[in-house]
């Protein structure tokens, strides 16, 4: 008997250690500083297409993105924190799961990769994670890499100097495209 619950105990150690090794962390060791945003967001994916407003609060804690009509009704609201990540649609149907990423895959068909992104719309690459082909403009930026799976290009406003922040960002990775357009930025930790 006791030589069956040692191997128990190996045995769900084992899954244990194996389900770590599936599921690593989406989220860089270094999170980007607070900012608030307010664009555009439009998405190709599967030969389908969305498009929206976007309003993004970003915390280094926590990030509050809302998915608007042109009018300003919410299609979405996304919540996410340490603890996971919550989708409430137009409908009040409510999405959870661990991390951004998984969340807008099962609720609206398409990833959204917040973390990464929240480096990416200030045209820097993660941290910890160096860029592959980098493309840099006349004034030293970021205007085309390829990070972890996505290929960035960035658009930077031509008043914009050394170290500006981009207007338009684009995400590409296999048939998933995604162009965010940056209308505003608003608060204090603005880049």
């Amino acid at each position: 008997m006791a030589r069956l619950n040692a191997l128990a105990a190996i045995v769900v150690c084992v899954a244990l250690t194996a389900c770590a090794a599936l599921k690593p962390s989406d989220r860089p060791a270094e999170r980007a500083a607070a900012f608030d945003l307010v664009g555009r967001v439009a998405v190709a994916f599967d030969g389908r297409h969305f498009s929206s407003g976007l309003r993004w609060q970003h915390a280094p804690d926590r990030d509050e993105v809302w998915l608007n009509t042109p009018t300003g009704q919410a299609v979405a609201h996304i919540l996410a924190d340490e603890e996971g990540a919550t989708l409430t649609g137009a409908d009040r149907r409510a999405y959870r799961a661990a991390d951004v990423e998984a969340l807008t895959r099962q609720a609206l068909g398409w990833e959204l990769p917040l973390t990464r992104l929240a480096w990416w719309v200030r045209g820097e690459a993660i941290p910890g994670s160096p860029p592959q082909e980098p493309v840099r403009d006349q004034q030293g930026r970021l205007v085309r890499f390829v990070q972890d799976g996505w290929s960035i290009t960035l658009a930077h406003a031509d008043a914009e100097g050394p170290g500006g922040r981009p207007r338009r960002v684009e995400l590409a990775r296999g048939g998933h495209q995604i162009r965010l357009v940056i209308d505003d930025w608003r608060g204090d930790e603005a880049p």
